[in-house]
C-alpha cells in the first residue's frame, strides 16, 4: 500500500522523465546519418580556451558513432535532464503532504522510519528504469540506422547514471524533510548539481572522479574500466544522505 501511494505521489513526473529521455534517446540515434552528412561541412575551430577545446572534441568525437553516442547521450543526458528528474523524484513526500493537513500517512501504523524507506526504494527504482530504459534505446535501435552498440555498453553507462544521480535524489529526499514545499528542495538540489559540475567544465583536470565524470561514465569510455571509487563513494554518500533525512523525520513534531 505505501509503495503504491509513492507510485501515485510522483507517477507523472516518473512518466514525462521516461517519455522525454526515450524521445531524446531515439532522436539521438536516428540523427547519426545526418550528422555524418554535416561532419565534412564543419570547419576547422580556432576558438582558444576550454570552451573552445570542448568544441574540437566534441566534433572529433562525433566522427565514430560510439563517441557521438557517448557526447550526445551519456555525457550530457544524466547531468541535465537525469539530474533534473532524480531532484524531481526526491522531493515533496511526507513533509510537505503533513503541511498541508493531509496527515492520513503518518496515522498508518508503520515507524516513520520505514515510511520514509519506502518512499526512498520506490523513488530509487523509478531512477533506475529512467536511467536504464532509454539508455538501452540506443543498442535497440542501432540496426535501424545500420550501426550497432553493445548492450553491455549501455548498462554500463547507465550503472554509472543511476549510482551517481542517486546522490542528488537523496539530497533532494533529505531537504523534503527540512522544508515543506516543493520548490526549495527541487531549486537547491539543482544549484549544487550545477556547483558540481561547473569545475569540470571550468578546468580540465579537476579529478578522475568527480562526480560530473561519474555519472557520465567517462573512465569506461575512454579506458573500459568502470569508475569503482567514484560509485562506491557515491553510493555511501546517497546512503549517508537518506540516513540523515530519516533521522530528521523522526524528529520531527507534527
Amino acid at each position: 500500500m505505501l509503495f503504491y501511494k509513492v507510485w501515485l505521489d510522483t507517477r507523472w513526473r516518473f512518466l514525462i522523465g521516461l517519455v522525454l529521455l526515450f524521445g531524446s534517446a531515439a532522436s539521438i540515434v536516428l540523427a547519426y546519418p545526418k550528422v555524418m552528412q554535416l561532419m565534412p561541412l564543419v570547419p576547422s575551430v580556432n576558438a582558444g580556451g576550454e570552451l573552445g577545446r570542448r568544441i574540437r572534441e566534441a566534433a572529433e568525437l562525433s566522427r565514430s558513432y560510439r563517441g557521438y553516442v557517448w557526447s550526445q547521450w551519456f555525457r550530457q543526458q544524466p547531468t541535465q535532464l537525469g539530474t533534473l528528474f532524480a531532484a524531481l523524484l526526491g522531493t515533496g513526500g511526507l513533509l510537505s503532504q503533513s503541511a498541508g493537513g493531509a496527515l492520513f500517512t503518518l496515522s498508518l501504523p508503520v515507524s516513520r522510519h520505514r515510511l520514509l524507506g519506502v518512499r526512498a526504494a520506490a523513488g530509487l527504482a523509478e531512477l533506475f528504469v529512467l536511467a536504464f530504459v532509454p539508455s538501452l534505446v540506443i543498442p535497440m535501435l542501432s540496426p535501424a540506422i545500420g550501426q550497432s552498440y553493445g548492450v553491455g555498453s549501455a548498462v554500463a553507462h547507465a550503472v554509472c547514471w543511476f549510482v551517481a544521480g542517486s546522490v542528488f535524489f537523496s539530497l533532494a529526499v533529505l531537504l523534503s524533510t527540512v522544508f515543506s514545499d516543493v520548490w526549495r528542495p527541487l531549486l537547491l538540489t539543482c544549484g549544487v548539481a550545477l556547483a558540481l559540475a561547473m569545475p569540470d567544465f571550468v578546468f580540465r583536470d579537476v579529478g578522475l572522479f568527480s562526480l560530473s565524470r561519474v555519472i557520465s561514465g567517462e573512465s569506461y569510455f575512454r579506458t573500459g574500466s568502470l569508475p569503482w571509487l567514484g560509485l562506491l563513494a557515491s553510493a555511501a554518500i546517497s546512503g549517508a544522505v537518506l540516513y540523515a533525512a530519516a533521522l530528521n523525520f523522526a524528529r520531527k513534531d507534527f
